[in-house]
């Protein structure tokens, strides 16, 4: 049956339809169904307009960074030489690390080609090579001094040009100078491809390292233990925080104007800009306190500021939700009021509070604004093992490699973003998880 057979029939069956009503008020039960029509029509363009935009966006960034997940490589026979590095017996790895592998790198390049002679080409050559293939080497010779005087194949990253040509992101149709790849490099990329030294590789440099200038060699794992520190600290103080001020606010505070006022507050500091928090963090914790820049000690502090109003607001809310007859049936029995709370109506509310704890979890990974203004901006390239360490944060490292030029950059930022939805993801999985698991329904 169709909508105007549907809306004909209603008109229909309507009291007073027929003989007993009017053209008028017929008239104006029609233009009700169709008003209800337009805005179901309305609301599904809505939600058909909000589902074509998300697919767009995911779109297009797992097409930018889905390549990211791979690396290209190329594979060389480097001669460790003793004179270009430590003498054999060697195993101080400072004295190791110095040796000259930029020196191995470029023999073994020109003995692949022979015929490079000028000094330019020899610089085209080597930059087919990338930087952190040098420490690389030095690590090989560090966890085995023995293969000082030996010959290896050794499989290296390229540069972030070649990467990035390799992936097929360089119109080679373009003039010379429009490009950074060269045609003489062009050439020599084809001819290790052609004879299977050059090959994309899974790139668990990606996974496992930290920032660095080089699109190439970047790496999330610092972001993501950055990340991991900041959440912890956030959670440690939040967390108890909010659930004693909740319980306090909606079980045992006098209903009068400072409760009043409190409350008010409450809901309108969720509502402030995180960067007024960044602000408070800066002026106070490393102002006054002064706390260490960039660490997560701080920056976990910060949002535990901004977490707090949301983690009570949830809670409260879930609280109001358990019914009296819990709190009156535990007092009839002889409990104090404390314990009709903590025992009874706290962990029949739990499910509530930890999925409002999650989602301002969740809320706080992504933020940036606040952490930019402590300082988490930083260029930091180890991997931190303490809260106390200079780190940055996820959100923070796509804040800076979507602002650098390289063009190896835009695939390792849409691939940060990928691993950042991720984890969103999970945590907004949990939260329904877990109110699926334990919700009560009353």
């Amino acid at each position: 049956m169709t909508d105007m057979a549907v809306e004909n029939s209603a008109i229909a069956a309507a009291p007073g339809a027929g003989k007993h009503m009017t053209e008028a008020a017929t008239r104006r039960l029609k233009a009700r169904y169709a008003a209800e029509r337009r805005f179901r029509l309305i609301g599904l363009a809505a939600i058909v307009f909000s589902l074509a935009a998300l697919a767009v966006l995911l779109t297009t960034i797992l097409s930018n960074g889905f390549t990211a997940f791979r690396q290209t490589h190329v594979r060389l026979e480097i001669e460790f030489t003793a004179d270009q590095l430590a003498p054999p017996g060697t195993t101080d790895p400072r004295q190791i690390m110095q040796g000259n592998y930029g020196a191995l790198i470029l023999n073994a390049l020109q003995q692949r080609f022979p015929e490079v002679r000028s000094r330019g080409e020899r610089r085209q050559l080597q930059g087919l090579i990338s930087a952190g293939a040098e420490s690389q080497l030095g690590r090989m010779v560090v966890a085995d001094p023995g293969l000082i005087g030996t010959k290896r194949q050794v499989w290296l990253p390229t540069s972030s040009d070649v990467d990035v040509f390799m992936k097929g992101q360089v119109d080679t149709e373009a003039a010379e100078g429009e490009r950074k790849i060269k045609d003489t490099q062009v050439k020599w990329i084809e001819a290790l491809r052609a004879s299977g030294d050059l090959e994309l590789q899974f790139n668990t440099r990606f996974f496992t390292g930290a920032d660095s200038r080089e699109p190439e060699l970047v790496g999330v794992w610092g972001g993501v233990v950055g990340s991991f520190y900041t959440l912890l600290i956030t959670l440690i103080v939040a967390f108890p925080l909010g659930i004693m001020a909740a319980i306090y606010l909606e079980e045992f505070s006098p209903k009068n104007r400072w409760t009043e006022i409190i409350e008010v507050n409450i809901n309108n500091l969720a509502a402030v800009p995180s960067i007024v928090y960044g602000l408070l963090g800066l002026a106070v914790f490393i102002g006054f306190f002064g706390m260490p820049r960039s660490a997560p000690l701080v920056g976990g502090l910060v949002l535990a500021l901004m977490s707090l109003p949301v983690i009570i607001i949830a809670a409260r809310a879930a609280l109001r939700a358990v019914p009296p007859s819990i709190r009156q049936a535990a007092l009839g029995l002889g409990a104090s009021p404390l314990q009709a709370v903590l025992h009874h109506a706290l962990p029949l509310a739990m499910p509530g509070i930890l999925t409002g704890t999650i989602i301002a979890m969740a809320h706080a990974l992504g933020e940036t604004a606040p952490l930019l203004m402590i300082g988490m901006v930083a260029f930091i390239v180890d991997v931190p093992v303490s809260p106390v360490d200079a780190s940055t944060v996820l959100p923070v490292q796509v804040f800076m490699w979507a602002d650098s030029a390289e063009r190896g950059f835009v695939e390792k930022t849409s691939a940060a973003i990928i691993v950042l939805l991720v984890f969103l993801l999970l945590m907004n999985l949990a939260a329904i998880l877990l109110r699926k698991k334990f919700e009560r329904r009353w």
